[in-house]
């Protein structure tokens, strides 16, 4: 019997998966009844003054909610949408989300999607989405039905050729479906075609794996709740492998460059012996060494009571919360811009020993002894991996196997002095793009498709500048909220490559009030020496609930609500 060749791509799962219909919550059903309401006007993290400057028609709007009127007609529009920054499972979920309600709001609705990311949106390179194309694409992971890029619209020509696109599309809105970057982009264009009399809406979407888009009124990004059960099937699955061959330890670094969201959250879930969060290490003023040292005590009292193995979790983007390796950091992306003559110099030599030591001659004294301190695969990292402006990639650098060197290095000493008398064998892992792209958990598939009504309604009612808005996650997804935030809400200023820029700020976790970091702190010390590992196990799709439609643990201690 021939197989065809659809049926050769799709797994049983993938089938079945195709199948789930997504909770649309009571608030957001029945879509000719649902009217946006105005609750009370915004203003904005910090610099209120400057950004009322740029943002001369979006500062201040209203947050919404969605409230019922009597019946509506909507009169036929047309949507476009596009992908932007990595991949978030659940992407899928938003546009399949958006083409229902567009068809259920009017059958003469049209939606289009630009194609690789904000690129097709310049450039007018799209594709009609269908009812076909949409079926064959829900509940799956990936960005792979139109493509993402991290393009970004921002010179005058690429804003003229964006507005150019919409115009001669005759769109009424756009979904920007991306993270903080992407969506003060967002910010960026609807003003500009605010200010040009162009009457097609902005409407951003928060996606982000790693989980620093968020605030009071945005509760989490998409795809930060399937990353982080994919991180910890695969933690559990190591944890329960150390502790049956009982002879290494393994250090595992995390996705999460500029915030340890990723990890505190794989952290509750499994239990690890050590886990570094790096606004922790911040706020305390620790040095790498003092980092060691936590790390080594650890390892010392396992290897008391014969257990030299355990797990350590480390964030990617630990190093720059450091003080000493943030400022050799910082010292290193100032001495090798693009627009330095000492990148010159570096690139034109060929030995990595040479370029190590250009770089010894041309640091001050105390970034040179921080820089000497580091191995030598550190050392060519920080020197090599670098983005298009010249800064350090910190994503690249192995800052695992960094911590296992001096970890090394500290265990050395202690047997010397005879205060560490077990056996440190140590492997490093990255799990990143691992966790990108994988199905969706019911979590993220119902969040996300949710999240694109809330963007049709939004495009419906010609709202520009805001944030599709779907609350109360802790709660059952019948009982979720939904509104839309004001993006210029969530901005602030910051310097990014020496230009003072309106940006969405990043939200770090907060070690001074947060429930999932106070509760890190009150549980880690019992993980330390017992194996108190927890598995997960793989993830659910089918079954009661409570297991299959969870929502993450930070999202449940930061509403107090514990899903069931």
């Amino acid at each position: 019997m021939a197989v065809s060749e659809s049926s050769q791509r799709e797994s049983k799962l993938f089938t079945h998966r195709k199948k789930y219909k997504p909770t649309v919550p009571k608030c957001l059903r029945n879509l000719a009844t649902i009217k946006f309401v105005e609750e009370y006007e915004t203003s904005s993290v910090a610099n209120e003054f400057e950004l009322k400057q740029i943002f001369v028609n979006l500062f201040g709007q209203k947050l919404l909610s969605v409230g019922r009127s009597p019946p509506t007609k909507y009169k036929p529009i047309r949507v476009g949408m596009v992908l932007s920054g990595g991949p978030a499972s659940g992407g899928h979920n938003v546009i399949c989300g958006l083409y229902d309600a567009l068809m259920e709001m009017n059958p003469k609705n049209e939606l289009i999607g630009f194609l690789r990311g904000p690129k097709g949106l310049i450039e007018n390179n799209f594709e009609i989405v269908t009812g076909e194309l949409i079926d064959q694409y829900r509940n799956t992971g990936g960005f792979d039905m139109i493509g993402t890029g991290r393009d970004k619209i921002e010179t005058e020509n690429q804003l003229k050729s964006t507005m150019q696109t919409v115009m001669e599309q005759n769109l009424d809105g756009v979904l920007i479906i991306g993270g903080d970057d992407s969506n003060t982009n967002a910010c960026v264009v609807g003003e500009y075609f605010s200010q040009q009399g162009c009457e097609t809406n902005i409407i951003g979407i928060p996606k982000t794996i790693d989980g620093d888009l968020q605030n009071e009124e945005i509760e989490i990004s998409f795809g930060f709740h399937t990353a982080t059960r994919t991180y910890a099937e695969m933690v559990s699955n190591i944890a329960r492998d150390s502790c049956s061959a009982v002879k290494a330890w393994h250090f595992i670094k995390l996705m999460g460059r500029d915030a340890s969201h990723v990890t505190l959250e794989v952290a509750l879930q499994t239990q690890p012996n050590i886990a570094l969060i790096s606004e922790e290490i911040k706020a305390e003023g620790l040095m790498l060494s003092d980092v060691t040292d936590l790390i080594a005590d650890a390892v010392e009292k396992r290897a008391n009571v014969n257990k030299d193995y355990g797990v350590v979790l480390v964030p990617e983007g630990l190093l720059q919360f450091i003080p000493s390796l943030q400022s050799l950091i910082h010292a290193l992306n100032g001495l090798l811009a693009n627009d330095s003559a000492h990148l010159q110099e570096i690139d034109a030599l060929e030995d990595m020993s040479d370029k190590i030591e250009y770089i010894r001659q041309n640091l001050g004294t105390t970034h040179c002894a921080t820089f000497n301190m580091l191995p030598k695969e550190i050392r060519r990292e920080l020197i090599n991996e670098r983005d298009p402006h010249g800064n350090v990639q910190v994503s690249r650098i192995p800052t695992e196997l960094l911590i296992i060197r001096c970890v090394e290095a500290e265990l050395k000493k202690r047997k010397k002095k005879g205060t560490y008398n077990g056996k440190f064998k140590a492997h490093g892992h990255f799990f990143g793009y691992d966790g990108r792209c994988g199905f969706p958990t019911n979590f993220d598939a119902q969040y996300c498709y949710n999240l694109g009504r809330v963007g049709a309604l939004l495009a419906q009612n010609k709202l520009n500048g805001y944030m599709a808005r779907v609350h109360n996650l802790g709660d059952s997804p019948i009982n979720w909220g939904a509104g839309a935030v004001p993006l210029t809400s969530m901005m602030n200023m910051e310097v990014r490559h020496n230009k003072l820029k309106p940006v969405i700020k990043k939200c770090l976790v907060d070690v001074e009030g947060s429930p999932a970091f106070d509760y890190f702190v009150m549980n880690r010390g019992d993980w330390v020496v017992p194996d108190n590992y927890i598995y997960t196990g793989p993830i659910q799709f089918f079954g009661p609930p409570e297991l299959v439609d969870e929502p993450p643990m930070i999202v449940q201690l930061k509403t107090n609500c514990t899903y069931n």
